[in-house]
């Protein structure tokens, strides 16, 4: 007989309000063992709020969190052991190092932090440990907290707008190491306002609204159905008509030599097609703002 194997986060109806305003309603949400969970949504939707119900942060209005099987109100010492957490906010001890914060926060879980993965994230992140937290970049500050996220290797990973303030070398270096922990069975809980960003690592998304789950999806139904923004500059005059009659195909704004429009994924082929008939000056792909998905996808 098979064991069914428990999710590593859900919830059940959870519910927070401040007073008269909403932070969740009725969120029910089951994030798989080993999967990189995308949680997306505009600020203000209740990502943030969410994650700090999971963590124990703050306590819900009602309703219920479960991580590893087990109710966080019950548990939540034991369950935060296994837990990396990386906030939006980051706030450390400003007079000490990386070097001295890791050994600070080295006490705090059962297992000791593994040295030889603690330096290959230091190495690949390219993290100053020896220099007081308050006189790091922002960038650098942020390396930081994620190396103490990662250093006692979590059963579970909860983001917070991780890649904030990182460039793109160390943004994609950061995403290959999520990667690997995953394939190593890490769960990670990815929370973010990036579109392309979630995309680019997550295997399902999780789509907030004014505290409101309104989809969970994978990321190959995401790109089925999600538009992109296409503006293209023609060295001569063009006929509207040929783009028109394009299945999938809406346009936005259209003058002499200009075309402004959204394009389906199915579209994108024959679009390039009748591209093809034009002297094209210059082309641009885009995706659209979150919020503009927001409203063209769910909106009642």
């Amino acid at each position: 007989m098979k064991t069914k194997l428990l999710d590593e986060i859900e919830t059940k109806n959870l519910t927070k309000y401040y007073g008269k305003t909403r932070g969740t309603e009725n969120l029910n949400l089951k994030v798989k063992k080993g999967e990189i969970f995308g949680f997306l949504g505009p600020n203000g939707a209740g990502k943030t709020t969410t994650i700090r119900l999971l963590l124990h942060l703050i306590y819900p209005t009602s309703g219920k969190v479960l991580i590893f099987g087990k109710d966080v109100k019950k548990n939540y010492t034991d369950i935060l052991y296994d837990i990396g957490y990386l906030p939006e906010d980051l706030n450390l001890y400003e007079n000490m190092s990386g070097k001295k914060l890791l050994d600070f926060s080295s006490p705090f879980y059962k297992k000791k932090n593994p040295s030889k993965f603690k330096e290959e994230i230091v190495e690949r992140l390219k993290c100053e440990l020896n220099t007081p937290f308050k006189k790091l970049s922002r960038g650098n500050k942020q390396k930081i907290g994620i190396l103490l996220a990662l250093a006692h290797k979590p059963r579970l990973l909860i983001l917070d707008e991780p890649t904030s303030g990182l460039d793109p070398l160390t943004q994609n270096e950061f995403y290959r190491i999520l990667h690997d922990l995953k394939n190593k069975g890490t769960t990670i809980f990815f929370s973010s306002h990036n579109l392309p960003e979630v995309e680019k690592v997550c295997d399902r998304i999780g789509i907030m609204k004014d505290g409101n789950l309104v989809n969970v999806e994978t990321i190959e139904a995401l790109r089925a159905h999600r538009r992109k923004i296409v503006e293209i500059h023609f060295q001569e005059p063009y006929k509207k008509e040929d783009f028109c009659e394009i299945t999938g195909i809406e346009i936005i704004e259209a003058k002499d030599n200009f075309l402004y429009l959204y394009a389906k994924s199915s579209a994108i082929n024959l679009l390039i097609e009748t591209l093809a008939n034009y002297k094209i000056k210059d082309i641009y792909f885009s995706y659209p703002d979150l919020e503009k998905v927001f409203l063209k996808y769910y909106e009642k």
